[in-house]
């Protein structure tokens, strides 16, 4: 299956610095296309790319969306057909919209192809700017980002920062936002961002894993009395229940696409026991003491049942940190840079109002 990757930005943006670092990091031993297409603007600087065994194809009848389908589909099975490469990143014009080029692939049928990510890359610094110089063009690629990247937010001030998250959250809530400096990331990480692999899918897979553990053990102990029956009534139901109820408010789901391979879950259960997410991505930054605090918080029953939450937030002086809770039981510590901070809680008649009080969002 050849994915691909659209990356999108005004110019001076930074697709090119992303590019280069993706390919550098994320992408090792892929075979990689990059189509290129060019309006008005200064081409890629081919020696890098071919360097890195990557074939440029240019579209040269202007930018994607301006070009009819038909070519682009012609461009691709061309691509296909001669490469069969492993990902195709396409990097729009910057003055294209992202919609547009979002539906030129979408309509493009070529097997074994499929649309896996689209990026917009923006300038922190200028995004407050662009929104009211530039209007329709740069909320557009705001508005249909599945994650945006921003460049240059280690030139911005924490309160600065977290306005521009704010205004990018007012056009677009459930895209994933890149607010880490890119030198203290690694190009895999990024990735992660752009393919969206969230918090809440990492939790559930481990719960699941428990369950299916203790499960086993209970086929072979049937006098087992159960002493963590409580919290395992929950697991149980929750694996099953979850993939028919996403919260709303969850930060990582875009156009619900990933989701169908969770519909298939049919699976008795009772239906008071009904278990949701709330997820919140946030470049705040957090003490220790903190964090022990709102997690001391979360056992006291007010912001509903809490099975379990997962975070990894901006710690002070630049070291990250990470937390995991289960009932009456947490662990704080330090951790790796992540795309921006992360927090997710997984329980019964969870109140969201609250629980974003609480983490101060």
């Amino acid at each position: 299956m050849t994915k691909i990757d659209i990356i999108s930005g005004f110019l001076g943006a930074g697709k090119t610095t992303l590019i280069k670092k993706l390919l550098a990091e994320a992408f090792p031993g892929e075979k990689i296309v990059l189509i290129e297409n060019e309006f008005g603007e200064i081409s890629i600087d081919g020696g890098f790319l071919k360097e890195s065994g990557v074939q440029i194809s240019e579209l040269s009848s202007g930018c994607i969306c301006c070009t009819i389908v038909g070519d682009f589909s012609k461009a691709l099975a061309d691509v296909e057909a001669q490469f069969h490469p492993d990902r195709v990143l396409i990097e729009p014009s910057g003055v294209g919209k992202l919609s547009d080029v979002i539906v030129a692939v979408k309509g493009v049928n070529v097997p074994g192809m499929e649309l896996n990510s689209y990026v917009t890359v923006a300038d922190a610094t200028k995004a407050k700017t662009y929104m009211k110089n530039f209007g329709e063009f740069y909320n557009n690629q705001v508005e249909s980002a599945g994650t945006i990247v921003l460049s240059r937010t280690q030139k911005l001030s924490q309160e600065k920062l977290e306005a521009v998250v704010a205004l990018l959250r007012e056009k677009n809530p459930d895209a994933a936002i890149l607010t880490t400096p890119w030198d203290a990331l690694d190009g895999k990480t990024i990735l992660a961002a752009m393919e969206k692999v969230s918090l809440e899918e990492e939790l559930l897979a481990k719960m699941r894993a428990e369950h299916e553990a203790e499960e086993a053990e209970h086929h072979h102990d049937h006098d087992h009395d159960h002493e963590h029956g409580h919290d395992h009534e929950h697991e149980h139901d929750h694996e099953h229940e979850h993939e028919h109820h996403h919260d709303h408010d969850h930060e990582h789901h875009h156009d619900h696409e990933h989701d169908h391979d969770h519909e298939h879950h049919h699976h008795h259960h009772h239906a008071d026991e009904v278990f949701s997410s709330w997820g919140r991505e946030t470049p705040k930054v957090f003490s220790k003491s903190e964090i022990a605090r709102i997690l001391n918080e979360l056992d006291g029953g007010a912001y509903g049942k809490i099975l379990r939450a997962k975070g990894i937030v901006n710690g002070e002086g630049g070291q990250w940190l990470e937390f995991d809770y289960v009932p009456e039981e947490s662990e704080i510590r330090d951790g790796h840079p992540d795309y921006t901070g992360r927090l997710c809680v997984i329980g019964a008649e969870l109140d969201e109002a609250k629980l974003s009080a609480l983490f101060g969002l």
